[in-house]
């Protein structure tokens, strides 16, 4: 023995290079077989399985840095899980990401002079299937370079064949239960995209523009918005406001147009503002859409003769004179051409709606959609939550979560756009007919796609539904769903919703939500800030193990964190520290003390195992990361490897304590501990296999 581990002394480098380990280590745990747990079917009913389903990063895009944090967290739990010997599953895919897959291949286009609307659906919808093709192995080989022990043979994609016809059937299932409709309803659009949204996608900004003090007539209007006064059907003041009472009824003409309108009560309106008038123009404003649905107006003729902005944000003819010209324009023009009418204008601070892609202002125009009714899919999401089912984890957005849950409107999951799962629903005249495929002759199907948001909703049953043999049985509902916090109300909610109303049950038990990934300074990553990190220019530099050590620190779930070169490049030496700590050990000579020190290392590796495994089982991956960090730098190497220079500890306790260290920070720092591991425990099979230390 004491001649095999001198062998491994020379044998072993003096430094740890991560640019020659790294990859071949990730070759040798692909090939060994242990990202890949047995197919469900062949589960025994009351085996303990761990499953995480990965959130889907675009199939075309590279990983940034809020990637690299959520491989890393998702990756420390399941190597965790895994020691443990309980059957471990991560299931990776990647989205087709609707509408920036296609804003980003438009800006392609038109970089060659052309558009979307140079091509048919068919032809377009081509095209960008093979630009993602291209580049859809990107993320994936940028995932395995951090590590990621990922079962690669269970791979998803959201556009493949059987995950698009379960989609299709979530569909169907709920227009049978009465829960789809479609209706002209004012939607969010924006007109650069060229796409509706839902409220959960628009940005608001604070914006200071104008507040424009029109004269009507009998009385005087506040709006932010002239250009869509040509669309108004009437004013409205609140019925408590003693000022505009006797008005109430009574009718004025319209500037510019000279068209009659009512002055109408409503108590929407708020007296404070402006000067206690509104103007009401229903196809332009969602606020002034709900008065009209409470007056019990026509809305198809308000639509038809009332709208003056049409979807590609220009006037269009029931605006007059003023038809063709972009918003902006239009507003100009009309402001001048009021004269005396326009009776004041000053800045006004207002939060404004913009589309979460472009950045443009979002326009509420009046479309026909289709919306499922969210009511009682809210209601069992929200039981889900107060029965503990589903736990969320960072603090204060268990609350956040409850809001958007109880306040939450129909969803509108039309959009106008090519790149997606089309909606099967198929039109004959007045007619339409839902079905997977055409009903017949004569029958055209619709243009619009689902909204992204509902298909990557069904994530986490359509991966296991369209897997191995009998995975959805075995593992589903996940234990744990670990993704952005900023993306709550988007994936997470609807995955609830729409898990719960598949599957009769919630599809994780817990969610922990990291926070953004901030710069050293605190500041929120921006290019032109000139701040962002590349997560594979860092791992080229200091090694996979160090960039995951940096961004998980201390962290705690929902909280920003600041992660930077120098905390990746400090996190080096930690690797370096492991290797080194290793190389001392298996070079010591063999030493029969069995004393107070050993005992005291024994008792202290107790503490460790009992902290790290607690800290773990409790999902506080930060908190577990820092203390094995400290146990390892401070105690066994500052502390026992010091007082075994001097002879006092014996070789078989410091080999002991070293081989626990090794398993315990594999999962934080998988490659150099692997690599270590492989140096000193070559008769042992490898780390990635081992099995987590229990307490004696």
């Amino acid at each position: 023995m004491t001649g095999g581990r001198s062998e491994r002394q020379i044998i072993m480098n003096k430094n740890y290079d991560h640019k020659e380990t790294e990859s071949r280590i990730y070759s040798a745990w692909e090939q060994s077989g242990a990202f890949c747990p047995p197919e469900g079917e062949d589960l025994p009913a009351d085996k303990k399985t761990f499953t995480v389903i990965m959130p889907p990063p675009n199939a075309n895009d590279p990983l940034h840095v809020g990637h690299a944090m959520f491989v890393t967290i998702e990756d420390i739990f399941v190597r965790y899980h895994r020691m443990k010997g309980e059957v471990t599953l991560w299931l990776p895919g990647t989205d087709h990401a609707g509408i920036e897959t296609q804003f980003v291949f438009e800006k392609k286009l038109a970089k060659q002079g052309k558009s979307r609307f140079d091509f048919d659906r068919e032809t377009l919808f081509q095209m960008i299937w093979d630009y993602v093709k291209d580049n859809s192995g990107v993320a994936i080989e940028q995932m395995k370079r951090l590590g990621a022990s990922a079962d690669w043979s269970r791979y998803k994609y959201t556009l493949e064949p059987e995950i698009v016809k379960e989609v299709v059937k979530t569909f169907i299932k709920l227009h049978e239960d009465g829960l789809i409709y479609r209706s002209v309803k004012l939607v969010n659009y924006c007109t650069k995209c060229g796409t509706a949204y839902s409220e959960l996608e628009v940005d608001h900004e604070e914006r200071e523009d104008k507040l424009y003090i029109i004269d009507y007539g009998k009385l005087k209007v506040a709006t932010t918005r002239p250009e869509t006064m040509l669309g108004d059907v009437a004013v409205a003041v609140n019925p408590e406001d003693k000022r505009y009472q006797s008005l109430i009824g009574e009718k004025i003409k319209l500037p510019l147009t000279q068209r009659e309108i009512p002055i109408i009560a409503d108590s929407m309106v708020d007296m404070e503002f402006g000067t206690g008038a509104v103007k009401i123009t229903p196809a332009h404003d969602p606020n002034d859409w709900e008065v009209a649905v409470r007056q019990g107006w026509n809305m198809d003729e308000i639509v038809r003769d009332h709208q003056v902005i049409g979807t590609n944000g220009k006037m269009n003819k029931n605006a007059g004179v003023y038809e063709g010209l972009n918003i902006n324009d239009a507003r100009e023009k009309i402001v001048n051409d009021l004269g005396t009418a326009l009776v004041e204008t000053k800045p006004y601070l207002h939060s404004v709606g913009t589309c979460y892609r472009c950045h443009r202002v979002i326009e509420p125009l009046p479309m026909k959609q289709f919306f499922i009714k969210v009511k009682s899919l809210a209601e069992k999401a929200l039981t889900a939550l107060d029965s503990g089912e589903t736990t969320i984890m960072g603090a204060g957005h268990d609350k956040i979560l409850r809001h958007w849950l109880s306040n939450l409107r129909d969803w509108n999951i039309s959009r106008q756009i090519v790149w997606g799962i089309r909606i099967p629903v198929w039109y004959k005249n007045d007619d339409f007919v839902v079905s997977e495929t055409s009903p017949g002759d004569g029958y055209v199907q619709e243009t619009d796609t689902f909204d992204t948001w509902f298909s990557s909703g069904q994530w986490p049953v359509v991966t296991l539904k369209t897997n191995k043999p009998g995975d959805f049985e075995a593992y589903y509902p996940t234990q744990v769903m670990e993704t952005a916090y900023d993306i709550l109300p988007f994936w997470v909610m609807r995955m609830m919703m729409l898990g719960i109303y598949m599957t009769g049950k919630s599809p994780f038990k817990y969610v922990y939500l990291h926070g953004l990934v901030r710069d050293e300074q605190g500041r929120k990553m921006s290019k032109s800030v000139g701040n962002v990190i590349n997560p594979l220019e860092l791992t080229e530099k200091y090694g996979a193990d160090s960039l995951r050590m940096a961004l998980v620190m201390s962290t705690t779930p929902g909280q920003d964190s600041a992660t930077g070169e120098n905390k990746v490049r400090g996190m080096r030496n930690f690797a370096n520290k492991i290797w080194n700590a290793s190389r001392y050990v298996v070079s010591m000579e063999e030493s029969g003390i069995d004393g107070d020190n050993d005992q005291e290392l024994m008792d202290n590796l107790n503490t460790h195992i009992e902290t790290t495994t607690k800290r773990l089982d409790e999902l506080k991956v930060g908190f577990a990361a820092e203390w094995a960090y400290s146990w390892f730098w401070d105690s066994f190497c500052d502390q026992y490897i010091e007082i075994a220079k001097k002879g006092l500890i014996g070789k078989q306790a410091m080999l002991k304590a070293l081989k626990t260290n090794l398993i315990l920070l594999h999962p934080f720092v998988p490659f150099v501990t692997e690599a270590a591991w492989a140096e000193v425990f070559p008769d042992e099979g490898m780390l990635i296999s081992q099995c987590w230390p229990k307490l004696p």
